[in-house]
C-alpha cells in the first residue's frame, strides 16, 4: 500500500490543508496554487523572548526569594487539604515575563501566473518524504516536487515542463514582519535581519538554478523565463545556541551560505536520491497492513467518509494515519535541532497558539511517545539534547524557588531555558514535569539497551530524583511522603499529594533505581524516599481511581485531562487486569470519549493498556472524525501535532506492548482489524517484532533480538499447537505458562512462532 496523501484541488487554508515536509531544523508547508506556489517556511531556532528581550527576561524563577509564601501554603495545605487555584497562583505565581513565541520565517513564492488548470494532483508521498504538485495549463504540464533533505540541510524544490522552454516563474519572500532586508544577487535570494524583540540574527539563503531559458535579479526577486526545467535550495539559520545563560553563538551566515553552496553543487538528482535514502532509513522499517489498500479517490474525501466501522477505506486511512504519525517525527524531530514543539516545526504566524512552545505537562512527552515502539529512536536525539539543556537553568530554579538540590522545570517551557512559573492559575505550577521529561530518557535505554547512553543521561535522572527527595513532605495525616503543593492538570484545587504527581515521583524513583542497579550504582536516598512515598494509587467511593488523595472525584466531571491515569500509561504501575486498572477503567469511562485532540490520543493508549481494543479503536475514530483536519493534521483545535503522534503510539500499542517486561504481542487488537500484519515494532529488551494475523488471532511472530537473556512472549496463539525455531529452523526449547513462553534467546538471532503442530 503506498502511503501517500493527495488531492484534486490546491490548497486555500495553510492550517487544514497544506501538506508538510521537514528535515528537523527546517520545515515548510506545500499549498499548490496554480497561479503560483506558496511555501511557507520555518528554522526551528527562530524565537522571540529570550536574553535581550525588549522586555525582560528572568526565565519564570521569582525575582526575590519567597520561601515564607511557599511554606505559607504547604501549611494551608496541611490544615485545609485544599485551595483554590487562583489563590495559589497569586502567591506563588508571577508575571511572564520575555518569554517570547516561535515565529514563521515567511513564505517563499513562485508566481507562475497559469490559470484554468487541469489534471490537476497535488501529494505528499510519506515513503520518499516528497510532496509533489502537477497540472496542465495552456496545453503545458507543469510539475513540481520539493523535500528537506537532512543530510543536505536544504528545502529543495524542482519546477519543469514538458514543453521546451515552457517554465517561467518569479521567485520571491514575503514575511509578515518589517524586521529583514531581502536581496537578490546572482540566482540568489538572501533574507537577513535580527528579531526587533530581542536581536536574534537570522538568514535565509534561496539559490535558483535554471536549465535553458533565462535567469535574471530584479531588485527582491529572482526571474526565470523560458526555461525547461529549474531548481532551488534553501538554507535558513540563527545566531541561537543552546547554551545557558546567553543562548547566542555564531552569525548564521557562513553556516547557510556553505549549505546552499554545497547543495547546489551536489545537484538536484544527487541531492534528491540522498534525501530519500535518508529518509527511507528510517521510514522503512515499519510496515502496516490492516487488510485495507488505498482507494483512488483524494485523502480529504476519503477521511469525509471515514465511518470508523472497520470497512475496507476505514482499515485503510487508518493505518495511512499511522504511518503520517511516523513521517511527521521523523520531518519534525532530527538530531541538530530542537526538539519538537506544540506545532512540530510547522508555524505560519507571529503569535502562534500557546507561542507554539513545550509544554512539558503532556504535550512534549506525548510528541516522543511513539520513538521508540515505533522504531525511530533517532528522532528522540534532539528531546534528549533539550532536556539537558535544561538541567543547568532547572538547577537554578531548584535553589532559587525551593531551596534544594537538583533541578527542576514546571508547566511548559521555551528553548532559553524556561524553567520557572508564571501566573496562569490552572496552569502554571507543576514542579513533576523534570521527572517525566526523564521517563522518556530511561525508556530508551530500557528499548535499546544501550549501557553507555544510560550512563550519560542517568546524572540527569539523578539530579531530578534528588529534587524531589529534598521536596517531598511527609502528610499530617498519616506520615506518608507527598508532593505539596500538588496540582492535577488543569482542574480542580490544588492539595497535597494529588495521584498524578505522586505517580510521576513514585515512576522516577523507581526508574532511578532500576538505572542504578544496571550501572552498579546505589541511592540510598533515593530507595528510603520510595519506601516513604504516597504511590497515589486509591479506590475511590464509585469504584474510581481518585484523582486526589481525597475522594473528590465526580462522576459527572468530563474534562479533558485524565492525568491521574499517569501509572496506566505511560507508567507501569497499573498491571493490566488488577483491581487498579478495573479502577482506572471505571475513572476512563466516567471521563467520556470526548476532548481535544491530544487527550483523545492519550485514551487511545488508556484503553489499549486496559487491553480494549474496541474502545481503543473506538477513541482513534474519534480523532480521526471529530479532531483532524483535511491534511491529517491533528487539531485541538487549533492545530497541534501532539494528537498525531499520541496516536501514532496508541496504534502501536494496541499492536505491541512490553512496559511490564513481557513482549506482548496483539494485546489489544480491535475487532475491526481482523485481519492483517506489521513488521518492525519494538520492544524494551531490544527487540523487533512483526505479526501476521487473520481471524483476530496470530498466524506468525517473527522475534529479532538485540541482547542475550531471558525472553518472555505472550499472545493468545501460545494456548493452542504452535512452533518455536530459530534461524536455522530448528525448534528451540522454551517453557510455557498460559500463554505466555520463556527461552533463552540469544544477540542478533532472528526466532520465529509459526502457529499450527
Amino acid at each position: 500500500m503506498a502511503a501517500t496523501l493527495w488531492y484534486d484541488q490546491p490548497a486555500t487554508s495553510w492550517e487544514n490543508q497544506s501538506l508538510p515536509i521537514g528535515n528537523g531544523a527546517l520545515g515548510a508547508t506545500v499549498s499548490g496554487g496554480v497561479a503560483g506556489e506558496r511555501l511557507q517556511f520555518n528554522e526551528k531556532t527562530l524565537w522571540t523572548g529570550g536574553p535581550g528581550s525588549r522586555d525582560g527576561y528572568s526565565s519564570g524563577d521569582w525575582t526575590s526569594p519567597r520561601p515564607g509564601a511557599l511554606a505559607e501554603v504547604q501549611a494551608r495545605l496541611d490544615r485545609d487539604g485544599r485551595m483554590p487555584p487562583e489563590e495559589v497562583a497569586r502567591m506563588l505565581g508571577r508575571p511572564r515575563i520575555g518569554y517570547g513565541a516561535y515565529q514563521t520565517f515567511g513564505d517563499l513564492h513562485l508566481d507562475t501566473g497559469h490559470h484554468d488548470a487541469t489534471g490537476y494532483r497535488r501529494e505528499l508521498s510519506l515513503g520518499e518524504g516528497v510532496a509533489r504538485v502537477a497540472y496542465t495549463a495552456g496545453g503545458v504540464r507543469h510539475t513540481r516536487e520539493y523535500f528537506a533533505s537532512h543530510p543536505g540541510h536544504v528545502i529543495a524544490g524542482r519546477l519543469a515542463a514538458d514543453r521546451p522552454g515552457g517554465l517561467s516563474f518569479t521567485l520571491r519572500h514575503t514575511s509578515p514582519r518589517d524586521d529583514q532586508r531581502v536581496t537578490a544577487r546572482d540566482g540568489r535570494l538572501t533574507i537577513r535581519g535580527a528579531l526587533a524583540d530581542n536581536g536574534l540574527r537570522f538568514e535565509a539563503q534561496v539559490q535558483v538554478v535554471a536549465l535553458g531559458g533565462s535567469r535574471r535579479d530584479e531588485g527582491d526577486r529572482v526571474v526565470v523565463a523560458g526555461a525547461d526545467s529549474a531548481f532551488f535550495v534553501l538554507c535558513a539559520g540563527t545566531d541561537y545556541a543552546p547554551v545557558h545563560p546567553g543562548y547566542r553563538g555564531e552569525d548564521p551566515h557562513d553556516r547557510v551560505t556553505r549549505a546552499v553552496d554545497a547543495a547546489v553543487a551536489q545537484g538536484y538528482e544527487a541531492l534528491l536520491r540522498a534525501h530519500v535514502a535518508d529518509h527511507r532509513a528510517l521510514f522503512d522499517r515499519v510496515t502496516l497492513d490492516l487488510g485495507g489498500g488505498l482507494p483512488a479517490v483524494p485523502t480529504d474525501r476519503l477521511r469525509a467518509a471515514y465511518t470508523g466501522g472497520g470497512s475496507p477505506d476505514d482499515q485503510a486511512l487508518e493505518a495511512l494515519f499511522f504511518a503520517y504519525g511516523r513521517y511527521l517525527l521523523i520531518a519534525c524531530s532530527r538530531a541538530g535541532s530542537l526538539p519538537a514543539n506544540l506545532q512540530g516545526v510547522w508555524n505560519e504566524a507571529t503569535d502562534p497558539p500557546w507561542a507554539a512552545d513545550y509544554h512539558t505537562n503532556i504535550n512534549l512527552q506525548m510528541a516522543y511517545w511513539p520513538a521508540e515502539p515505533a522504531n525511530l529512536a533517532e528522532t528522540a536525539a534532539p528531546y534528549d539534547a533539550y532536556v539537558a539543556s535544561l538541567v543547568e537553568p532547572g538547577r537554578r530554579t531548584a535553589a532559587g524557588m525551593f531551596g534544594s538540590r537538583g533541578w527542576v522545570v514546571h508547566n511548559e517551557s521555551n528553548p532559553y531555558g524556561f524553567t520557572g512559573v508564571h501566573d496562569w492559575a490552572t496552569a502554571f505550577w507543576f514542579p513533576e514535569a523534570a521527572a517525566w521529561l526523564t521517563q522518556q530518557l530511561y525508556d530508551h535505554y530500557r528499548f535499546g539497551l544501550d549501557r553507555d547512553y544510560l550512563r550519560t543521561v542517568y546524572p540527569i535522572m539523578r539530579e531530578a530524583a534528588l529534587f524531589w527527595v529534598d521536596n517531598l513532605r511527609p502528610d499530617p495525616r498519616d506520615g506518608r511522603l507527598v508532593v505539596s503543593p500538588s496540582y492535577s492538570p488543569e482542574h480542580g484545587d490544588f492539595s497535597a499529594g494529588a495521584s498524578m504527581s505522586q505517580q510521576i515521583v513514585f515512576d522516577l524513583f523507581t526508574n532511578v533505581l532500576e538505572a542504578a542497579a544496571a550501572l552498579g550504582e546505589d541511592e540510598p536516598e533515593v530507595r528510603q524516599a520510595l519506601a516513604r512515598l504516597d504511590p497515589g494509587l486509591r479506590v475511590g467511593g464509585w469504584g474510581q481511581l481518585l484523582e486526589w488523595k481525597g475522594d473528590w472525584d465526580d462522576p459527572d466531571d468530563t474534562h479533558r485531562h485524565v492525568s491521574h491515569l499517569f501509572a496506566l500509561h505511560p507508567g507501569r504501575q497499573i498491571e493490566p487486569g488488577s483491581a487498579l486498572a478495573e479502577a482506572a477503567r471505571v475513572s476512563l469511562a466516567a471521563r467520556g470519549d470526548g476532548g481535544t485532540g491530544w487527550s483523545k490520543a492519550w485514551k487511545i493508549n488508556f484503553w489499549a493498556r486496559l487491553r480494549d481494543g474496541d474502545h481503543a479503536h473506538r477513541m482513534l475514530a474519534e480523532q480521526l472524525r471529530g479532531s483532524t483536519l483535511d491534511n491529517l493534521w491533528d487539531t485541538h483545535p487549533p492545530f497541534q501535532l501532539d494528537g498525531n503522534l499520541g496516536a501514532t503510539a496508541g496504534i502501536a500499542e494496541l499492536l505491541l506492548q512490553s512496559q511490564t517486561g513481557v513482549v506482548d504481542v496483539l494485546p489489544a487488537l480491535p475487532s475491526a482489524w481482523p485481519a492483517g500484519s506489521v513488521t518492525g515494532l519494538r520492544a524494551r529488551g531490544a527487540v523487533t517484532v512483526d505479526v501476521t494475523w487473520s481471524g483476530s488471532t496470530a498466524s506468525e511472530i517473527v522475534l529479532r533480538t538485540g541482547s542475550t537473556g531471558p525472553l518472555r512472549v505472550r499472545n493468545s496463539m501460545l494456548t493452542g499447537p504452535y512452533r518455536l525455531l530459530d534461524d536455522a529452523g530448528e525448534r528451540v526449547g522454551h517453557t510455557r505458562s498460559g500463554s505466555t513462553i520463556t527461552f533463552a534467546a540469544g544477540a542478533g538471532r532472528c526466532y520465529r512462532i509459526v502457529a499450527g503442530a
